[in-house]
């Protein structure tokens, strides 16, 4: 019988801490959608400072974020640049395409040291045959390549060739600031390179749910518009703010989360059969193959979660482990030694 159960499926899985609880109880609250609510005007302009931006606002999820963002940036017709591993692409159902009626246009390896040539090359002539490209959007980190990260120069030179082509950068931070800490420079050296980033508050950051979608002033308007149609408008949502607001002071304990990442990571790659790729992993995420165990990724799951440890399926012989803020180095001992025992188990066979 399995004693303990260490969740290693995703950040998401945070639980809001006893502080968090105590901030949600005592928050100020009214009607945002009136604009009245203080604990979200305050988050909302915390959170535009940190990025470096004019303003901001709260939506429930960084889906909903995204695709506010996509809404806003563009219109019925137009054609959406991005990497086909993205989230916006892989793991948003089809978003922009089902409400905003555009066109993606994957761009493979937009996220590597060939993507501003990529970029450069799927850029299409102006012709009555192509869906006109008007938004090219960036994910860093960059979950499903395993929680890469793209350096300041690198968004940058992107950012730069987008704008000579008229098109506007959103950017998916989701975990921006895993980036931030990864390549040990402010978050604003990240967030110039793009007209509007998104970034999470319910990974890493801690909180029960919510996200901060961040741009202009004239952006954050017509962005507050698409929330609203979305069936984004919450009232008093400054419960979810108050949260919000303690998690902005989790950003530095997101270092912890990467040594951990690279312990887990160490580790895994001396068991035999098992290979973790990109290693050493520049954030909290690990990718590992696990074809020369012989067992695909739900075989492998299923006796993992049998032995006390939860992860998710990245591909038939890849899974996906993430650190996070309830995840401690006898966590880190208890998930190496479960993975140990199937390893041992399939040697032996």
């Amino acid at each position: 019988m399995v004693t303990r159960m260490v969740d290693l499926r995703s950040d998401t899985v945070t639980l809001p801490s006893r502080e968090m609880r105590e901030a949600i109880s005592k928050a100020e609250v009214g009607d945002d959608v009136y604009g009245e609510d203080p604990s979200v005007n305050r988050l909302e302009r915390e959170a535009a400072m940190l990025v470096g931006k004019e303003a901001a606002l709260f939506v429930p999820s960084g889906t909903m974020g995204n695709l506010v963002a996509v809404l806003t940036h563009t219109s019925r017709g137009n054609a959406v640049i991005l990497d086909p591993d993205s989230h916006i692409f892989y793991y948003e159902a089809g978003g922009a395409s089902l409400v905003g009626g555009v066109q993606f246009w994957p761009v493979e390896n937009l996220h590597s040291p060939e993507g501003l040539q990529n970029f450069k090359s799927a850029l299409r002539p102006d012709n009555i045959h192509f869906a006109p490209a008007k938004l090219l959007c960036l994910e860093n980190t960059h979950n499903r390549r395993g929680g890469t990260v793209l350096k300041p120069e690198e968004q940058a030179a992107l950012y730069e060739s987008a704008k000579e082509a008229g098109l506007s950068v959103h950017l998916d931070g989701a975990r921006i600031f895993n980036a931030a800490i990864a390549l040990n420079c402010p978050v604003t050296a990240l967030t110039r390179s793009c007209d509007s980033v998104m970034f999470s508050l319910s990974k890493g950051l801690g909180a029960p749910a919510g996200s901060i979608l961040a741009g202009s002033a004239s952006f954050i308007q017509l962005a507050r518009r698409y929330r609203k149609i979305l069936g984004g408008g919450m009232r008093q949502s400054g419960i979810l703010a108050a949260a919000g607001l303690m998690a902005l002071k989790h950003i530095p304990y997101l270092a912890a989360d990467h040594r951990r990442a690279l312990r887990l990571a160490e580790g895994l790659n001396r068991l035999p059969g098992l290979k973790v790729s990109p290693f050493p992993p520049p954030t909290n995420i690990i990718v590992i193959d696990i074809a020369d165990t012989g067992l695909s990724s739900a075989e492998f799951l299923s006796i993992l979660q049998s032995y006390g440890v939860k992860a998710v399926s990245f591909g038939a012989n890849l899974v996906r482990m993430v650190t996070h803020r309830d995840i401690n180095d006898d966590d880190i001992d208890w998930a190496l030694k479960a993975v140990g025992k199937i390893c041992l188990l399939k040697k032996r066979v």
